[in-house]
């Protein structure tokens, strides 16, 4: 097969604190064809001066958009390579990601290729493991699979076939675009190991636990979306079910999550 050319988008806002290192980790991937973009909304502290000073390669989207999933949906929009990968401001690839992440696409007829993640606290120190799952619609809904979104690589072809981000969802945009794809009939292949570090901090969605009332909201259309009926008391069973099937089929996230606790609100406010 062809080698594959990726574009990779990082969406930032106000993240100067991590943007370095972000950029950084993208721009030291090795024998790859790496195509860079960078979409700002309108910082007001010295991202887009970092931006232009750290990665003057890279193309630089300066304009304002209706959330990170249009801003996500413009920036890929300008992209040119054959898979797609997108960077928070505040995570990071390991040294090796894409390039393994080539060979899987290279070797499999793939649409998309998931990694796990290592979970950071603000000065980068290792706080976990969080492993992602096979992204089977059901267990999706029933919050018993996880995708670690800087960790998850698509085809060009498949990010058009569902239309790319929902930009309306303000919460769990990657999570969406992963249930679209899945249900759209979407090859998936999981690689078994570390690809990012995904960074929780005091002002992150994921650190701080906040708009959880948007989150719940989202869960419940989503549930909606892939059973075609609103959720009920006998949930809560089923939901049971589906995490001790996703226990038992990688205990190692279980030993994860009893030894050091859950990622979601750990700073709370």
């Amino acid at each position: 097969m062809t080698s594959q050319s990726f574009s990779i988008v990082t969406i930032s806002f106000n993240q100067a604190e991590f943007l370095p290192r972000a950029i950084h980790s993208v721009l030291q991937q090795f024998d790859v064809d790496l195509e860079y973009i960078i979409v700002d909304p309108g910082s007001r502290d010295d991202s887009r001066k970092l931006i232009t000073e750290l990665a003057p390669q890279a193309k630089h989207l300066f304009e304002p958009d209706q959330g990170p999933a249009d801003g996500l949906n413009k920036g890929f929009a300008l992209a040119t390579g054959d898979i797609f990968g997108y960077l928070n401001s505040d995570d990071e690839f390991l040294p090796h990601t894409l390039k393994h992440v080539a060979e899987t696409f290279r070797t499999t007829n793939a649409d998309v290729v998931i990694g796990h993640s290592e979970v950071i606290d603000p000065s980068g120190r290792r706080l976990r493991r969080s492993f992602s799952d096979f992204p089977e619609p059901k267990a999706i809904v029933y919050g018993a699979a996880v995708q670690m979104q800087p960790s998850t690589f698509i085809r060009r072809s498949a990010f058009q076939a569902v239309g790319g981000f929902n930009k309306d969802n303000k919460i769990a945009w990657d999570g969406e675009l992963i249930l679209d794809l899945a249900l759209k009939g979407a090859k998936f292949f999981m690689i078994d190991e570390v690809l990012s570090r995904y960074r929780v901090h005091p002002t992150s969605i994921t650190g701080t636990g906040k708009l959880a009332d948007l989150r719940r909201s989202y869960s419940r259309r989503k549930f909606e979306k892939v059973l075609g009926r609103p959720y009920c008391w006998y949930d809560d069973y089923i939901r049971y079910l589906y995490l001790v099937r996703k226990y038992m089929r990688d205990p190692r996230a279980l030993v994860e999550r009893l030894r050091y606790g859950p990622v979601f609100g750990i700073y709370p406010q």
